[in-house]
């Protein structure tokens, strides 16, 4: 395969966000629909409480308005009601059929209650690398390439099953070193066996910058990266996070994830492209009422997705499971000349905040932080002294100043960042600054928001 060849699957991918895609879709939905009523009690249930049979959906419109949204939280109730014998309810929620077809289990991190599952069918392998091919080709993973596989791999849905996410791609060597090594035993595996892709997420990203010098006695960039694929966080698709990594690593900085989704190598970032509509049907719905939103330019709400081969499900196994994150898409053609509609990630509905009414959501904060480093490490905390989402102005945040910056300094700093705060997101926060290095640093996602009133 050519390193020059434009798309990894050249007979789907051009068809991307057309008029004959979404004619496929409706075929396949049609039959992915009758699956779960026949074949995964789970659904069926959902199906009958909503007083809804296959044959009663005979468009995208019926199917948006007859089969309610559901969450982790639905899951995990599912799993509370269901005992301590997991593989029973994980069998009434994958159906017999892909119960016995289970080939491989991750699952989200837990740290809310019951972990999600993430399960990966035997019928669905070559499927899934078929969609990861697309998405590893466009982040630029070609033949020759050493991926170093920084996400953790213990039960993390983007750890371990990346290893048979990328098979297809001919040439491909993955080093699997999981977050659970540490950044220490990182940078000396980096620096032994040479990767010249990284995946994990931004904010291990962001700490190796920290580490590097420490460790290696050389920056970041001496590790030789050509790409970095960040996902399971926004990060990548800041563009005061992305420029700050590609400066320090001296590579391109791709974003991945929150879908089947990946940036492209336009200067200008401009979303996720979604390369997966023959396998996995996209919807946008109003994140209070849940009324379907046209996927229009510019059109903002709560991405919703379901398989349509749900055989081969991944990530998305179930009708309308939606991950709670809010997506901005944008459906006019892209600069870069590659197909799908992008989306970029705005927040989760669950971490938005209201400040006067103003909706806000830690990815904004994050971006204007970073845009002042280095007078400012990057690092951050919200700090919160009731449950969101409603915030008592104003907004508390703890900043780390950078590692040259006086207390003198200080007063002038916080007033250009309130003045950019209130440019970009229209809220005036209260600042506390820290010392550089005070604030905990993640391997795996960084929390930004800390919640006072459940220590008090």
């Amino acid at each position: 395969m050519s390193a020059d060849r434009m798309y990894f699957n050249p007979e789907i991918e051009p068809l991307l966000n057309t008029p004959t895609m979404r004619e496929m879709q409706w075929e396949s939905l049609k039959v992915a629909i009758r699956f779960f009523y026949d074949k995964v009690p789970f659904e069926r249930r959902r199906m009958d409480r909503a007083g809804v049979k296959p044959e009663d959906i005979r468009s995208f419109d019926d199917f948006a308005r007859a089969v309610p949204i559901i969450g982790q939280a639905d899951y995990r109730d599912a799993m509370d009601e269901g005992g301590p014998d997991l593989p029973k309810v994980y069998e009434d929620l994958f159906g017999k059929e892909r119960w016995d077809d289970l080939y491989l289990l991750t699952s989200t991190s837990g740290t809310t209650g019951i972990p999600t599952p993430y399960p990966l069918f035997r019928k669905g392998l070559d499927r899934v690398a078929d969609i990861f091919g697309r998405m590893g080709w466009r982040a630029g993973l070609h033949p020759g390439d050493r991926l170093a596989l920084c996400f953790g791999l213990s039960m993390h849905a983007a750890g371990t099953p990346q290893t048979f996410w990328y098979r297809d791609i001919p040439g491909l060597t993955i080093i699997p070193i999981g977050a659970e090594a540490g950044t220490e035993r990182m940078l000396n595996l980096f620096k032994v066996f040479k990767p010249t892709v990284f995946t994990g997420t931004p904010s291990l990203a962001l700490h190796l910058i920290e580490r590097s010098r420490e460790v290696l006695g050389e920056p970041i960039s001496s590790i030789g990266f050509k790409t970095l694929i960040c996902g399971a966080e926004p990060g990548a698709g800041i563009p005061e996070v992305r420029n700050r990594l590609e400066s320090e690593y001296g590579a391109k900085a791709v974003d991945i994830g929150a879908g089947y989704g990946i940036s492209c190598d336009y200067p200008v970032y401009q979303g996720m492209h979604w390369v997966a509509d023959d396998f996995c049907y996209y919807e946008l719905v109003d994140p209070e009422t849940k009324e379907p939103i046209p996927l229009e330019h510019g059109a903002t709400g709560l991405a919703v997705f379901t398989p349509l081969e749900p055989q081969h499900g991944h990530f998305f196994w179930s009708m309308r499971f939606t991950l709670n994150d809010i997506h901005q898409i944008f459906t006019d053609p892209c600069p870069c000349g590659m197909s799908g509609f992008r989306y970029k990630v705005v927040g989760r509905a669950d971490d938005m905040l209201k400040v006067k009414g103003v909706p806000v959501y830690p990815a904004g904060i994050q971006g204007v932080i970073h845009s002042f480093v280095p007078r400012v490490t990057g690092a951050f905390r919200i700090l919160l002294d009731e449950p969101p989402p409603r915030v008592v102005p104003p907004l508390k945040l703890r900043i780390e100043k950078g590692e040259g910056a006086s207390d003198s300094d200080l007063p002038q700093l916080e007033q250009d960042i309130l003045t950019q705060m209130h440019s970009l997101l229209k809220i005036g926060p209260a600042i506390t600054w820290v010392e550089p290095n005070t604030l905990e640093r993640s391997s795996k996602k960084t929390n930004f928001i800390h919640k006072l009133y459940e220590s008090s």
